[in-house]
């Protein structure tokens, strides 16, 4: 599936300029917000193809682009000042006048997990949630996950040294995406042996969330 151009917003936040990428559904009930990882932009595969993906399903997709992003400089902030740009963005992003699941990828998705409830989110969609550094499972993030305050879902490659998915606490159940690893790319050589492509990996979590966002509140 080919992702359309986007519309492109850009939003002055206190950490400088921001960008909005939007993927306009064409009858919205929702609005998706994600935001990229610390080593990656919205070019990240997973938020390209949830972007080509569920605007034929009544979700309005808005990429966000964190101002270190947009400035070009190659190292992220910490993370307040992640989610004060977050903060600042909200209001580009519930001016459709849609109710907003706040989401995003790896550090992403910690920003969404900490502003949503304040933010006014109606839900968190997680993607490769950064449950510890690699190989420091005692340094443990689930809090951000737990505390979240409104409905999460973690989407998880099963590969990923962040936190596979049997590494999450109760009350979370993450979708694993088979071979993922962080970014949810599959090994070449699985889909030779007649396993999981790249195709099949992201097809698991676009349909995934899809289906989630079909039962979630819409309003």
């Amino acid at each position: 599936m080919t992702t359309k151009k986007p519309l492109t917003e850009s939003v002055e936040t206190p950490a400088g300029e921001a960008r909005v990428h939007w993927y306009p559904a064409p009858e919205p009930r929702l609005v998706l917000a994600l935001g990229h990882g610390a080593g990656g932009g919205v070019e990240a595969r997973d938020l390209q193809a949830l972007a080509a993906a569920l605007p034929a399903h009544g979700v309005t997709v808005a990429l966000v682009e964190q101002p270190w992003r947009v400035a070009g400089r190659k190292v992220a902030p910490a993370p307040r000042a992640l989610d004060t740009a977050w903060r600042a963005l909200w209001p580009a992003l519930a001016a459709p006048g849609l109710p907003v699941v706040a989401g995003g990828r790896s550090a992403g998705a910690r920003v969404a997990c900490r502003t949503a409830a304040e933010l006014g989110a109606v839900a968190v969609l997680a993607l490769s949630f950064p449950l510890h550094p690699p190989g420091r499972p005692e340094k443990s993030r689930a809090g951000e996950l737990l505390d979240a305050g409104v409905p999460v879902l973690v989407v998880q490659g099963a590969r990923d040294p962040f936190g596979r998915p049997e590494e999450f606490p109760p009350g979370v159940e993450p979708v694993a995406v088979p071979g993922g690893d962080h970014g949810f790319a599959v090994p070449k050589s699985a889909a030779k042996n007649g396993g999981v492509t790249q195709e099949d990996a992201l097809a698991v979590i676009t349909d995934a969330v899809a289906g989630r966002l079909a039962g979630w509140p819409a309003g």
